[in-house]
């Protein structure tokens, strides 16, 4: 179990390096820091001398990879790599364009946007789960179609719609939440019972008829038909075998997830104004703010790798094969 650990990690390692890698070479070479200075500066005459300036306030006057001006180990540490793309993995992010430490704000934006996104995963989940175990127990009924039929449906309409839908008829004209905004403590509750419903409702569609799939190629498998022909019920069948069985594919998609709830939800942090990481990386690009852009790039990277790493280790608990290799 050990040696498995070690070796996703060690698989793990260079993947972040060369997603680290090309995040400096699409903010350094392709855009070099002479275009985020103009950018910043939004003149459409600008000098060259307004350009060092700005390059100097915010650290890009140095060398790329090497500083040869420098002495001993500055020739390597005294350079944009290592200064705004190395010291990424020791999680310094720096301050953003406008001077606010960058980390400072993740920490403190990172709890709007788990308020938000933890009900929506796990009552999303359920809400998938039990419509998914429904229509696949009512198989080739009524039931099932017209199941099918409206996740279908959900599937080929836009979040904006629900969220835009959401806000004008359950906020606006029923007056029954706040149409956006956010406070700490208890009082976020009513600022987050409606984009939670939305987060849950948006994915209904997808989520259950993947997950009917699932229950389906289960059921078709020798296993299920030798549960039925020992006499078990079709509901024990469905919940004790056809459920267990499937939790390999489902635990790829769930837990790999786990990790990214951290970064929230761009849309809807912004349309319904939660201060969350959403918003905030949404903000950083309108901005132009490379620095908290490079910074929400490198956190969702290290967050999608440990979600493939959880999701390996999760295989181990619901897969003897794992555990035999």
């Amino acid at each position: 179990m050990l040696a498995y650990v070690i070796r996703r990690v060690l698989y793990a390692i260079p993947i972040l390096i060369g997603v680290n890698l090309i995040t400096f070479v699409l903010f350094f070479v392709v855009n070099t820091p002479d275009d985020m200075a103009r950018m910043q500066l939004g003149a459409k005459r600008v000098t060259q001398a307004a350009i060092d300036h700005w390059k100097a306030e915010h650290g890009y006057d140095r060398p790329l990879l090497w500083n040869p001006a420098a002495s001993g180990l500055g020739k390597a540490t005294d350079t944009i790599f290592f200064r705004k793309s190395l010291r990424l993995f020791a999680f310094d992010f720096g301050a953003s364009e406008d001077g606010r430490d960058i980390a400072a704000e993740i920490r403190t934006r990172m709890w709007p946007s788990l308020a938000l996104a933890i009900p929506v995963f796990l009552v999303g989940l359920a809400v998938n789960v039990t419509f998914a175990l429904t229509m696949a127990f009512f198989r080739a009924t009524y039931l099932d179609f017209w199941g099918v039929v409206l996740c279908v449906t959900m599937m080929s309409i836009s979040t904006l719609f629900y969220i835009i839908g959401g806000q004008y008829l359950v906020a606006k004209l029923w007056h029954l939440v706040p149409i956006s905004g956010y406070e700490g403590g208890l009082d976020a509750i009513k600022f987050l019972i409606l984009p939670v419903a939305i987060g849950v409702v948006s994915g209904i569609g997808s989520g259950s008829r993947w997950y009917r799939t699932l229950f389906l190629e289960e059921m078709g498998k020798d296993y299920v038909r030798t549960a039925r022909a020992k006499g078990l019920s079709e509901a024990v069948v469905l919940f004790r075998h056809v459920l267990k069985n499937a939790m390999i594919p489902i635990l790829t998609g769930v837990v790999v997830v786990i990790p990214l709830l951290f970064m929230g939800s761009l849309l809807m942090e912004s349309f319904f104004g939660i201060p969350g990481l959403g918003s905030y990386t949404i903000d950083a690009i309108q901005a132009q703010d490379f620095a908290v852009v490079r910074a929400m790039v490198f956190i969702g990277s290290v967050l999608y790798i440990l979600g493939l790493l959880l999701t390996d280790l999760s295989y181990t608990l619901v897969d003897p094969r794992v555990r035999l290799e």
